[in-house]
């Protein structure tokens, strides 16, 4: 789509080469209901062509979408989340199926905001009816100030104390517990947690040590591990404390990928999964029923949440109250009962 402000093509021009009147065009470019599809087609088209110089409210997808939706990640740690994490790839597939369904486009925005501003821009420069924003990264004050302007925005994420916007995300607190009272069930007492400093994982780690203290077991500050989200981070954590010598003979993970980095290095070291170390992820991403051992985790409803996510955006009516999605332990051939 062109956009040279240097050009002199008017809606004139436009007219005069589809045949039909200038009002007809200027309805066809902004995705008037009352104009024929065929007619929009063809004039969108002869508008690219000649490089007419598109207004930003004008739509910038697909015509004849009932709506549209900006996909935005934040920062982690200093650098865009990854598009390729798988839990964030199966997240996207089910906001584009809710989307879809309600014959809404949805795009994934090239920015990674780092500050107020940078939502501001987010909500305010895009064509979409709104955005939602996959993690909170370090923004939640930030998120609760965009709260107070009329910007249209969702959260995938915790909820956190004092907020004030809308979140959807997994009960966080309920999955982290449930994983580790399975572990000391089975008879595990030297239970590990690996995950980050972000909301979600802070959170599992809270329902980690109120487990533990249910079950009678001591939180061991050298069995709470930072890790990224990311296979090899877990990989280095685990060898590491197998080179020390640090015994466990439990894995509660922040992330499925986490789990999966921890079983490689387990196995590298000489350990056997189950039988020396029992393994519990979180998320249940496709990759968790593809491995060997096949990995208990604690599912997150990413087909509820993305249904979720694209009604608050596109349900004008819609009390934009935040809500937890129940978790579920899935207990595959990690955990070995």
């Amino acid at each position: 789509m062109g956009s040279n402000s240097n050009n002199n093509t008017t809606l004139q021009d436009l007219a005069t080469l589809a045949g039909v009147s200038v009002s007809t065009v200027s309805r066809a470019l902004n995705d008037h209901p009352l104009i024929s599809t065929r007619t929009k087609q063809r004039v969108w088209a002869l508008a690219r062509d000649h490089d007419y110089p598109f207004k930003p409210t004008m739509p910038a997808g697909p015509i004849g979408a009932v709506g549209s939706i900006a996909i935005v990640t934040p920062v982690m740690r200093g650098r865009p989340l990854p598009l390729s994490h798988p839990f964030f790839l199966e997240l996207l597939a089910n906001i584009g199926e809710a989307a879809r369904e309600r014959d809404c486009d949805f795009t994934v925005s090239h920015t990674a905001p780092t500050s107020f501003d940078d939502l501001v821009a987010n909500t305010t420069t895009s064509r979409a009816d709104g955005v939602i924003f996959l993690g909170q990264s370090t923004l939640h004050d930030e998120f609760n100030r965009l709260a107070e302007t009329n910007a249209r925005f969702v959260v995938w994420g915790a909820q956190l104390p004092g907020q004030r916007y809308c979140s959807i995300g997994s009960d966080n607190l309920l999955g982290g517990g449930r994983a580790t009272r399975h572990l000391a069930r089975l008879g595990r007492k030297r239970i590990l947690f690996l995950g980050g400093s972000d909301p979600e994982a802070t959170q599992r780690r809270r329902g980690y040590v109120e487990a533990l203290a249910e079950s009678g077991l001591q939180a061991d500050p050298d069995l709470i591990v930072p890790v990224e989200f990311e296979l090899e981070s877990a990989d280095a954590a685990v060898s590491g404390l197998l080179r020390r010598d640090i015994p466990f003979d439990g894995v509660v993970a922040a992330s499925d990928l986490i789990a999966l980095g921890a079983m490689q290095a387990l196995r590298r070291g000489g350990k056997s999964v189950p039988q020396d170390v029992s393994v519990v992820g979180y998320d249940d991403m496709l990759l968790s029923r593809l491995s060997t051992p096949t990995l208990s985790t604690v599912r997150q409803d990413t087909f509820a949440a993305g249904r979720l996510l694209v009604s608050r955006i596109m349900d004008k009516d819609d009390h934009q109250e935040s809500k937890r999605l129940p978790t579920e332990l899935i207990v595959r051939e990690s955990c070995g009962g």
